[in-house]
């Protein structure tokens, strides 16, 4: 697999986690070379 299309909020979320749980993710496909799909943006989930 080259690359993952994640589906990410503008928005922060209403608890830390979300944010947590998105910067993890980044990393871990970061790990292996794996690109990461999620829209651009750069607020929200979609900034973590």
């Amino acid at each position: 697999m080259k690359r993952i299309c994640v589906f990410c909020g503008s928005s922060p979320g209403s608890r830390p986690e979300y944010r947590a749980t998105a910067e993890v993710l980044g990393t871990e496909l970061a790990q292996p070379d794996i690109g990461l799909v999620y829209g651009g943006g750069k607020v929200g989930l979609m900034g973590s």
